[in-house]
């Protein structure tokens, strides 16, 4: 039998609401959706035949209101969808949600909150029926979102809550560095060439040496001993990287072949503090490392004082121009007694919570085949950048080439301001599929980036060829969220206050049993023991 292309969704509306489908009624009853004659279209363009609104709460990032946005104003057009939005700051959005739901003042759509939309609120409010469950929505209104997770299922396992449901919708990555968990490790390229290092260290003993040569040999040639093989502020991001020849990819709970452990309790991270020690002592790693702020750090890289940095780009850090940090090379993972084998962390590269329908949505079919368009090539990079003509227009190259070029109106060293104006995908992990696009250029004939493909190329064979997700993304039942939740926070706390004391010698590493013995009064096997129940429930789930 054919499939029907459209549904009918009815409602007691009046004839002048059949403008507003999903707006806020004060009432979700089934049986008052039943007398409309709301088409909503399976495929293709309108969505709807008849113009209706839905109601949103997305955060603002202040550069401008939805209404004042081309690609918004386009894509009304395109599916016969209007927007009613409110858009508290992002700074207030998370208390401007949890009023909404606890007033039952909400809108019919939740866009864009990402972490503020709390698991438990997923699991606490679909529940009770406040969120609407998605899964059957996605597979019969959701082609593209229904491929990937598919062919996906580790992603449709991290967006089903412990009952079986899909309350929200996940913003999705494959970008060239979403893959990153935090920026990478950077060396001096210029020390480097100054020391005539052809080769990467590849083991932690070689990384070692190189840093003693850092130090030693007057690698920025001013003749001072003023070097610094390695910075960081308190070791927040460059521990991330440094565990890993340790066999350890986060400084919490990590997954290995099916067994959960915390590895702050490990003899590996034993080993790791000992050789950070060992670091801190021989003055190789810097001497204000846990006193110094971030302004002061990246004054000693822009004056040539430091051998290995974490950030971003490195010219973030160096002050060289994107040619200039084609000479700065990523780090080589490196391997230890610990780890024969290179690993690094990587990231899942799924944010959920950027997209939910609550029950005050009559149209949920539409709301869904809205959002659906985001998860396709097409209609990723057209939310965006935007539509021909708005920020940019297509023109052929000398090369015969169709590439985007900025419109003669736009700046393009502002770009990307421009951009945040014409699209709510800006600065917030909206929902959809990213992928690396094509730049648009400031001139039909700019060469392509040099740094762009330097930054996929390193990815990929220092971070993507290596990596591992440390833990998967679970959701905790409610009981399961209590148990952990004070022990969480305590453990972490006595974590980084120890670390520190270690690392910089305060506490001596024979009082590691201590420490252990502390950790363990913390309820350690209870917080593990929850976790490793989420993940063999993620596991087995479909």
């Amino acid at each position: 039998m054919k499939r029907p292309q459209s549904v009918i969704i009815s409602t007691t509306l009046i004839l002048t609401m059949l403008i507003t489908g999903c707006q806020s009624t004060g009432s979700s009853s089934k049986e008052d959706a039943n007398k409309s004659n709301i088409q909503v279209e399976e495929s293709g363009f309108p969505i709807v035949k008849e113009p209706i609104t839905l109601n949103v709460m997305a955060p603002g990032v202040g550069k401008a209101e939805w209404k004042d946005m081309e690609t918004i104003k386009d894509y009304s057009e395109k599916t016969n969808i209007n927007l009613n939005v409110t858009s508290p700051p992002q700074a207030d959005f998370s208390t401007k949600l949890n009023l909404a739901f606890a007033s039952g003042d909400l809108p019919d759509v939740i866009f864009a909150a990402g972490s503020d939309l709390k698991s438990s609120m997923e699991i606490d409010y679909g529940s009770q029926g406040t969120l609407v469950a998605l899964e059957d929505l996605i597979d019969q209104y959701a082609p593209n979102l229904k491929k990937i997770l598919d062919e996906n299922p580790d992603i449709r396992k991290s967006i089903t809550t412990p009952d079986g449901h899909i309350y929200s919708l996940p913003y999705l990555t494959r970008e060239d560095t979403g893959i990153w968990p935090i920026g990478p490790l950077w060396y001096n390229g210029d020390w480097l060439k100054a020391l005539n290092v052809t080769e990467l260290p590849k083991t932690i003993d070689e990384f070692y040496e190189l840093l003693v040569r850092f130090r030693d040999e007057d690698p920025n040639g001013n003749g001072k001993k003023d070097e610094i093989p390695l910075s960081d502020v308190k070791l927040t991001w460059t521990k991330q990287w440094l565990m890993s020849p340790f066999g350890i990819k986060t400084l919490d709970i990590e997954e290995n072949d099916g067994k959960v452990r915390y590895t702050p309790a490990t003899e590996e991270y034993k080993a790791y503090l000992q050789f950070m020690n060992k670091l801190y002592k021989e003055k190789l790693l810097d001497q204000e490392v846990y006193s110094q702020s971030e302004d002061q750090k990246k004054a000693k890289g822009q004056n040539n004082q430091v051998g290995v940095f974490q950030e971003y780009y490195s010219f973030f850090m160096s002050g060289k121009t994107e040619e200039e940090a084609l000479d700065y090379p990523m780090w080589q993972p490196l391997t230890s007694e610990y780890s024969k084998e290179p690993v690094v962390p990587i990231s899942p590269r799924i944010t959920r919570g950027s997209f939910a329908i609550t029950s005050k949505c009559l149209t949920p079919e539409a709301a869904i085949r809205w959002v659906d368009y985001l998860y396709s090539d097409e209609g990723f990079e057209y939310f965006n950048q935007g539509p021909e003509g708005v920020l940019w227009n297509y023109e052929t190259n000398d090369a015969g080439e169709k590439v985007k070029v900025f419109k003669d109106n736009i700046d393009p060293a502002k770009g990307e301001e421009e951009r945040g104006k014409i699209t709510p995908d800006y600065s917030v992990m909206t929902p959809g599929y990213r992928r690396t696009l094509d730049p648009i250029k400031a001139d039909k004939n700019d060469p392509e980036s040099k740094f762009s493909e330097f930054i996929k190329k390193e990815t990929e064979e220092k971070i993507t060829k290596y990596g591992e997700v440390p833990f998967p993304l679970v959701y905790l039942t409610r009981e399961e969220q209590d148990k952990v939740a004070a022990s969480a926070t305590d453990l972490k706390t006595y974590v980084e206050q120890m670390e520190a004391k270690f690392i910089a010698g305060v506490e001596p590493m024979e009082n590691w049993d201590k420490y252990i013995k502390t950790l363990e009064s913390m309820n350690l096997k209870e917080y593990v023991d929850t976790y490793q129940a989420a993940y063999d429930r993620w596991a087995k789930s479909e």
